[in-house]
């Protein structure tokens, strides 16, 4: 799953980046209102987590102008402000969540875990096709009702797979969603990263010549 953080102060924004990265998620990071607008309306991301305090351009108002678009990606918000007020104003203006700050590392993870197991345009915590389960929650996945031992980055490409299963999608889209804005792909990863789960849930993978890859 892909998560975007916005979040201006560098030091907290490196440490979520690092410890979501650590969980299994590609991270993308804004350092600025104006940078993380451009990219969650732009970019397809499984939430979002958001500071309030920003320069350019608020969290409320990013927050505000997501859901006039009809974006409906889970929001976090991260603030200092822990008033009562500024939590309504958060949730009114469309957040999913609140968070105040300091916070612990498993806090965060916590919430945002529960706001992914949310249903969000068919985004199920558990996933099914034929004989292979994959929960998305606990990071597990069986085959047969045996559990298939995965890394991490071939987990986030198998349930992109079985999120969008019976239809081709491009290498393109497979490093969109399950590697982060700035990592250094070589041309070759995605096939070799296909050719790992192919080797533990081998007949499912599907190549399609010319355009991508489908589980059929």
């Amino acid at each position: 799953m892909r998560i975007l953080v916005v979040e201006d102060e560098h030091k907290i924004a490196s440490s979520i980046k690092r410890g979501l990265e650590q969980e299994g998620y590609a991270v993308d990071v804004a350092y600025d209102g104006e940078q993380g607008y451009d990219l969650a309306s732009s970019e397809s991301y499984d939430a979002i987590v958001l500071d309030l305090m920003l320069p350019k351009i608020d969290g409320l108002t990013i927050c505000s102008k997501l859901r006039e678009e009809e974006k409906h990606t889970p929001i976090l918000i991260l603030t200092a402000k822990g008033f009562l007020s500024d939590r309504v104003n958060g949730l009114n203006t469309g957040a999913d969540d609140y968070l105040v700050k300091p916070f612990a590392f498993e806090e965060l993870l916590a919430r945002l875990r529960a706001l992914l197991r949310r249903p969000k345009n068919g985004g199920l915590a558990r996933l099914v096709y034929k004989d292979l389960e994959l929960d998305s929650v606990n990071f597990e996945v069986k085959m047969s009702g045996k559990k298939i031992n995965l890394s991490r980055k071939e987990f986030a490409l198998l349930e992109y797979l079985m999120r969008n299963s019976g239809k081709i999608v491009s290498k393109d889209n497979i490093i969109d969603h399950v590697w982060s804005y700035d990592a250094d792909i070589l041309p070759n990863t995605v096939e070799v990263y296909i050719g790992y789960l192919r080797k533990k849930i081998s007949g499912l993978i599907q190549t399609v010549r010319g355009f991508g890859y489908k589980l059929d």
